[in-house]
C-alpha cells in the first residue's frame, strides 16, 4: 500500500511544474515564447531499428522524408539549448519532444502553479535588488542584457557575497547551453555556494525520481559556471553557436541601461569583450557547495534542504547521452516500466507511441493534435 500511495502522490506532481526554481521559470517562459513563433516542422518519414536503452530495439525516426534526415537541433531551428531542456530529458525525454512537436497552452492547474511559484521567487529576488525592465528588439539586445547582468553581479558577489539570477552559458559536449543560477553566496566558511529554491505545490519533499532531476540541474549549473570563471568558455564558441552579430548597434533602451550602470559601449562585441575580461580577472572561485531548498508554495514553509554531491563523470555521461538525441545520433526515449507512474499526469499520455509500443517507438509515429488534460 505504501508503494501505491507514493505513486499516487508522485503522479499529481509528475508534470514537473510543482517544483520550479527561479532559473527553470525564466527558461520555461523563454521556451514558451519560442514555441509561439516556431516554424512548422516536417512530418516523420521512414524508420529503421537501432539498439536503444538497455539494448532494446528502438525505431529510428527519419524526421524528414528521404535521405535528408535532420537532427532535432535542425528540425526545431535551435542554435542552443536551455539547461531546462536537459533536465526535462532527465524526467522523460519523449515528453520533452512532444512538447516541442505539439506546443500548446498551459493547463489552468499548471498556470496557477507557475503564478504562485513566480510570486515567491520574485519576492526572494527583491530582497537583494530592484528589478529594471529593459525593452529589447533583437537577439543581440537580449544577450546584451545578460552580459550587463553578469558585469553587475561579479563585483556584487565579491563585495556583498550574495547575488541572485546569475546567467551562465557555455559549450558542453558540442552543444551550447544557457541557464540562470538561482542564487550564489559565500558561506561562513568562505565557500561559494549555489542554492536552488524549489517551490512545492504540496507540503512534502519530492520523490527520488524528482530529486534526481534537481541534482542534475544544479550539477550542470556548477559545471558551466566553473568553466566560465576558469576561462574555458570562449567568445569564439559563443559566436559560433548563437550566430550573434557583434557589430549590430544595440537598442537605445539597452544603451541607456548600460550607461546607468557605468558601462559605455556601442555594440554587442564591445560588451562581450568586457564580460570575458571581467570573468578572467575577477578571481571568482569554482562553486564549492550545491544546495537545494524545498519550500511549500501556500505557506512558504521550508520543507527541507539537501546538499548535493557533485560527480563530474556522472554529469558528463548524462550530458553525452542527452546530447546524442539533439545531434540526431539516437531516438528519443520514454520512461522505463518502473517509472510509468510519471505518465499519469502527462499531457501526451493519450498519443504516446512509447506507451503503445511497450517501450519502442512506432515506425508510423506522427505528431497529432494535442489533447490538453
Amino acid at each position: 500500500m505504501a508503494e501505491t500511495g507514493e505513486e499516487e502522490t508522485a503522479s499529481a506532481e509528475a508534470s514537473g511544474f510543482s517544483d520550479l526554481s527561479d532559473s527553470e521559470l525564466v527558461e520555461f517562459l523563454d521556451l514558451e515564447e519560442a514555441k509561439e513563433s516556431a516554424v512548422s516542422l516536417s512530418k516523420p518519414g521512414p524508420s529503421s531499428e537501432l539498439p536503444g536503452k538497455d539494448d532494446r530495439p528502438v525505431s529510428l525516426q527519419n524526421w524528414k522524408r528521404g535521405l535528408d534526415v535532420l537532427s532535432p537541433m535542425e528540425r526545431f531551428h535551435l542554435k542552443y539549448l536551455y539547461v531546462t531542456d536537459l533536465c526535462t530529458q532527465n524526467w522523460c525525454e519523449l515528453q520533452m519532444v512532444y512538447g516541442k512537436e505539439l506546443p500548446g497552452s498551459l493547463t489552468p492547474e499548471k498556470a496557477a502553479v507557475l503564478d504562485t511559484g513566480a510570486s515567491i521567487h520574485l519576492a526572494k529576488e527583491l530582497e537583494l535588488h530592484d528589478l529594471v525592465t529593459v525593452p529589447i528588439a533583437t537577439k543581440e539586445d537580449a544577450w546584451a542584457v545578460k552580459f550587463l547582468n553578469i558585469l553587475a553581479m561579479i563585483p556584487a558577489l565579491q563585495s556583498e557575497g550574495h547575488v541572485r539570477e546569475f546567467p551562465v552559458f557555455g559549450e558542453v559536449e558540442g552543444i551550447f547551453l544557457v541557464g540562470v543560477i538561482d542564487e550564489l553566496h559565500y558561506t561562513s566558511k568562505g565557500e561559494l555556494e549555489l542554492a536552488e529554491l524549489k517551490t512545492r505545490r504540496r507540503p512534502m519533499l519530492p520523490l527520488p525520481a524528482q530529486k534526481k532531476k534537481d541534482y542534475f540541474q544544479v550539477s550542470l549549473y556548477k559545471y558551466i559556471f566553473d568553466a566560465m570563471v576558469q576561462g574555458k568558455v570562449t567568445p569564439a564558441s559563443l559566436i559560433h553557436h548563437t550566430k550573434l552579430c557583434l557589430d549590430k548597434p544595440l537598442g537605445p533602451s539597452v544603451l541607456r541601461h548600460a550607461r546607468q550602470g557605468g558601462v559605455s559601449v556601442k555594440s554587442l562585441g564591445d560588451l562581450m569583450e568586457l564580460v570575458f575580461l571581467s570573468l578572467t580577472l575577477s578571481d571568482l572561485p569554482a562553486i564549492d557547495t550545491l544546495k537545494l531548498e524545498y519550500i511549500h508554495q501556500e505557506t512558504a514553509t521550508i520543507l527541507g534542504t539537501e546538499i548535493v554531491a557533485f560527480e563530474e563523470k556522472e554529469v558528463k555521461s548524462k550530458v553525452q547521452h542527452y546530447v546524442a538525441y539533439w545531434m540526431g545520433h539516437r531516438d528519443p526515449q520514454g520512461v522505463d516500466v518502473e517509472e510509468a507512474w510519471k505518465c499519469r499526469t502527462c499531457d501526451y499520455v493519450d498519443i504516446c507511441e512509447w506507451r503503445r509500443g511497450s517501450g519502442v517507438l512506432s515506425s508510423s509515429w506522427e505528431p497529432k493534435a494535442k489533447k490538453v488534460k
